[in-house]
C-alpha cells in the first residue's frame, strides 16, 4: 500500500501515455492524490485518488484493469481504497450526483443497483469527485466554461458531506 508501488503499476499500464486534460492520465492521477493528501485524507483515500480511474469512469471510458477482477488492484492498494475506486469508477453520475447530498446513494453503472455510503466513505467519494472535476476544469478552461455552473450547483448541494475546504474551490469554478 505504497504510493510509489501504485505509481509504478500505473506506468506499467500506460497511464503516462494516455491523454487527459492537463497532459496525461498519470499526471492527473498524481494531482488528485496530492490534493486529497493536502485536504488531510488518510492513505486509503489518497491511494483511491491515485488509482481512481483504474476501472474507467462514467466520464472517462479508458480502463487500466478489469472491474470484474478486483483482487489484483485490492492486493495493490488495500481493501478500503479498492472499494472506493470501484464505487467511484462504477458511479452512474446522471443517477447519482443530483441527489447524493441528500441520499449518500451511488448508483452502480455496471449493475444499476444503488449503494448507500457511510459517513467516511461518503466524504471520501464526494471529495474525490469534486477534486477530480476541479482538476479537469483547471487544466482545461473550456470544461470549466461548459460545466462550471453545473459543478457549482451539484457540488454545493454536497455541503455537509464534502470537506468544507473544498467549498471555496467550488465557488471559484
Amino acid at each position: 500500500m505504497n504510493p510509489d508501488d501504485v505509481r509504478a503499476w500505473l506506468r506499467e499500464r500506460g497511464a503516462e501515455t494516455i491523454e487527459h486534460p492537463g497532459g496525461t492520465l498519470y499526471a492527473h492521477l498524481g494531482r488528485i492524490h496530492d490534493r486529497l493528501a493536502a485536504l488531510g485524507h488518510d492513505r486509503d483515500v489518497c491511494l483511491a485518488g491515485l488509482a481512481h480511474a483504474a476501472y474507467g469512469t462514467d466520464g472517462f471510458d479508458v480502463t487500466l484493469c478489469d472491474p470484474a477482477d478486483r483482487e489484483p488492484l485490492r492486493a495493490l492498494v488495500g481493501e478500503r481504497a479498492e472499494a472506493l475506486i470501484h464505487t467511484y469508477g462504477g458511479c452512474d453520475r446522471s443517477r447519482t450526483w443530483d441527489g447524493f447530498g441528500r441520499t449518500r446513494r451511488v448508483v452502480d453503472r455496471w449493475i444499476g443497483q444503488p449503494v448507500v455510503l457511510g459517513d467516511a466513505d461518503a466524504t471520501a467519494f464526494a471529495d474525490l469527485s469534486i477534486v477530480n472535476e476541479l482538476d479537469v476544469a483547471e487544466q482545461d478552461p473550456r470544461i470549466a466554461e461548459r460545466y462550471g455552473a453545473y459543478f457549482r450547483t451539484v457540488f454545493t448541494s454536497w455541503r455537509g458531506i464534502a470537506s468544507p475546504r473544498l467549498m471555496d474551490d467550488i465557488a471559484a469554478l
